[in-house]
């Protein structure tokens, strides 16, 4: 995955992430990147969880120094947001919340290459790769 792609506007988009069956309105989609933009550090049990998630469905994580790699901020935003957890149909989440937000952070970042891998890394989860 092309960091630099994911951090740059015109990597993604809203319509892009609503296509891709995004969930979150366009106002939290905007804040909770424009935090994980700005996060400068990351709690171990976030870091641990999309690690865990992420070597399972053989999601390669960038290890780029002090640089924290953007879907494991995005993440750590999603977790931490009270506000998007009561906005989002719980029926979506309640079950396998962490997969739910990390396959949201996917699409919010447009890395529909680590999306896929996910999903079919989840089939009991999401059995309609959704």
């Amino acid at each position: 995955m092309d960091l630099e792609k994911v951090k740059s506007p015109e990597g993604n988009s809203y319509e892009k992430y609503q296509s891709a069956g995004g969930i979150i309105n366009k106002t939290d989609y905007a804040n909770a990147l424009a935090q994980a933009k700005d996060k400068k550090s990351i709690d171990s049990n976030s870091l641990a969880q999309v690690q865990v998630m992420a070597r399972r469905a053989g999601i390669v994580l960038q290890d780029r120094g002090t640089e924290i790699d953007p879907r494991v901020a995005l993440y750590a935003v999603l977790q931490a947001d009270t506000n998007f957890l009561n906005s989002t149909p719980k029926e979506r989440y309640l079950r396998d919340r962490d997969q739910f937000l990390f396959m949201e952070v996917l699409r919010m970042l447009g890395d529909t290459e680590s999306l896929e891998r996910f999903l079919k890394a989840h089939p009991h989860i999401f059995p309609e790769g959704k």
